[in-house]
């Protein structure tokens, strides 16, 4: 079976395609770490988050913005010495910044050579009608992408991880942004505390409703130092194993459209920081187990879609 929204023998729609297809050259996404906050350290943040705010391979913070491209950009010219590049504000919340101070930082990468474009990292509750109008003039001169941090569409789960706002808070930011043209992709975790298998593929299914252009599918990672460690070790928890992980991803897969670009299936946690699971640092592994069974059952994205 061919997957429409592939070149490869990929049977669901990676970004790689989809750079491809719209550039028609390499696209490179760069991880830069702004300096910012996040609103919700108030009230004691998600409970997996490291100190770090999910920006564990995001530039070092004490490089200044330029120095943190120009590092990744000659890293990569290594390997594609005439691609493009999209700067990814990556650590904590990126829209969490009076409006002049968001201006200064993004539009610091968009002057630089060779950038076509930035992906933005925040939360849904997040981004205030000012911001809001502001990445809406961006997206009319640059190749604009929000990437908004839900995790799971269960309230109680939601409430459990300390997530911070409900799912009405996400549905109505997703509206907003779209209303504007802006492109959504949307982070979800599997595995987070007591979720079944049934509640995973739920959050999947009213994603996909949702018009959204891509999603991010992360596997629940311990970190040390964390609310989840503490979690972990008080009341230990089932984790999914590897097989677990990439028999639900590839049902998630069945129920999202082919148009939905799938920008991650995994995570990538720092291994002096990981306590569980093990597995998750062998991320070929699980890619290739994940492409296995798909041609394995002979099913690609989006075929479980009424």
């Amino acid at each position: 079976m061919k997957f429409i929204y592939s070149n490869t023998n990929k049977r669901y729609h990676t970004l790689d395609y989809y750079y491809k297809n719209k550039f028609n050259t390499k696209i490179i996404k760069v991880s830069l770490n702004a300096g910012f906050s996040c609103p919700h350290l108030k009230s004691g943040g998600c409970i997996y988050c490291s100190n770090l705010g999910s920006g564990e391979y995001a530039g070092n913070i004490t490089d200044d913005l330029i120095t943190q491209f120009v590092k990744g950009k000659e890293m990569m010219n290594k390997k594609w010495p005439n691609g493009k590049y999209i700067g990814y504000f990556q650590a904590r919340t990126n829209t969490y910044a009076p409006l002049e101070i968001l201006k200064e930082k993004y539009e610091t990468i968009l002057n630089l050579k060779d950038v076509i474009g930035l992906s933005i990292a925040t939360r849904p509750d997040s981004i205030s009608d000012e911001c809001l109008e502001y990445l809406s003039e961006l997206n009319k001169k640059t190749f604009l992408t929000i990437e908004l941090g839900l995790q799971t569409v269960h309230e109680e789960t939601s409430k459990l991880i300390n997530r911070g706002h409900d799912l009405k808070c996400f549905t109505d930011m997703v509206k907003k942004l779209r209303d504007k043209n802006i492109n959504v992709v949307v982070h979800i975790i599997n595995g987070l505390p007591y979720e079944t298998k049934e509640m995973m593929l739920e959050t999947v299914k009213f994603l996909n409703k949702l018009d959204i252009q891509g999603i991010k599918i992360h596997m629940l990672h311990i970190l040390k130092n964390t609310k989840l460690e503490k979690l972990y070790n008080q009341n230990k928890f089932d984790l999914l194993t590897k097989e677990q992980y990439i028999k639900l991803v590839c049902e998630q897969l069945e129920y999202l459209r082919p148009e939905i670009v799938i920008h991650r299936l995994t995570g990538d946690p720092k291994i002096d920081d990981l306590i569980e699971p093990k597995w998750i640092t062998k991320k070929i592994d699980v890619l290739n187990g994940i492409d296995k069974y798909m041609a394995d059952k002979n099913i690609v994205q989006g075929d479980k879609i009424i």
